[in-house]
């Protein structure tokens, strides 16, 4: 993760900055210090405060930062996250891109610890998808995670799942597994293999064939998950998917699935409101 996190500051901070920050280059001396907090403006869980410490330190190595809350911590309006003790010039040019990712963060966490608490007393586990912002995926499935939700598949490297248009494209479920299991043997990979069922009869045709290790739900009813858990058998883990919100979640998981799956924590989450502001001296 370190190495794609350095990257991704390295490429946001150049399309911010490119020839240079010339606000404040034109009006602070290079070497001048200064101190800033974070304000929090806003009630939620925050994140983010690890990877501000990065970015401060990507640009300025021996900037001085002190947090005063953790990742993961429920926050309210008035409390400060950090402290940072560096170049005016270094806390400047950071200030949008630190602010940027904690508030977008702080916002998924605190979606997603909502859709979490609702499955408190269940089996059933969150996990996130691959709805996600280009170039921000790291970032934003650092926060479903901080928010209690668990990370599904990063990008389309780390397991195979057969959807839709995989399925109908290949010529059938049947085909689409066997297919599967041929190329992870082939290029010796240890992948895992989910593959989506639409209907009731695709879940008995998966059972036919079995070669997996998932079956994820698409769109189907809570009655319908029941009835696929009881052809399924425990044979194989479950993931349902589609359709689901804050206000039928509860249904879902008490039909005793494994996972439920929802791009909805990150594409629908709202930034919450962080300020970074200057400390000045009495």
């Amino acid at each position: 993760m370190h190495k794609q996190l350095i990257a991704l500051i390295q490429t946001a901070l150049q399309e911010d900055i490119g020839d240079g920050d010339h606000s404040t280059l034109s009006c602070i001396q290079p070497k001048a210090k200064g101190k800033a907090i974070l304000k929090i403006k806003a009630q939620g869980i925050l994140a983010g405060v690890e990877i501000a410490k990065e970015i401060f330190h990507f640009v300025q190595s021996d900037a001085i930062f002190k947090p005063h809350k953790k990742d993961g911590e429920a926050m309210q309006y008035g409390e400060i996250a950090f402290e940072i003790d560096a170049d005016i010039q270094t806390i400047l040019t950071c200030e949008r891109l630190v602010l940027n990712c904690m508030q977008r963060m702080s916002g998924i966490a605190t979606l997603t610890k909502t859709y979490v608490d609702k499955l408190r007393t269940y089996k059933t586990k969150l996990l996130d998808t691959r709805k996600t912002t280009p170039n921000f995926r790291l970032l934003e499935k650092e926060a479903v995670r901080i928010g209690g939700g668990i990370n599904h598949r990063f990008g389309l490297y780390d397991m195979i799942m057969l959807k839709d248009n995989h399925i109908d494209y290949c010529g059938g479920i049947e085909k689409a597994i066997l297919m599967a299991n041929s190329y992870i043997q082939k290029n010796k990979l240890h992948l895992k293999i989910e593959i989506e069922a639409r209907s009731i009869s695709d879940v008995e045709k998966v059972m036919e064939v079995g070669k997996i290790d998932r079956i994820m739900l698409d769109n189907f009813k809570p009655a319908d998950i029941i009835n696929a858990l009881q052809i399924i058998d425990g044979k194989y883990e479950t993931e349902a998917s589609g359709g689901i919100t804050l206000d039928n979640i509860e249904e879902y998981a008490a039909t005793g699935v494994d996972f439920i799956s929802s791009g909805a924590i990150i594409h629908q989450a709202i930034s919450l409101d962080l300020s970074l502001k200057a400390k000045l001296l009495a």
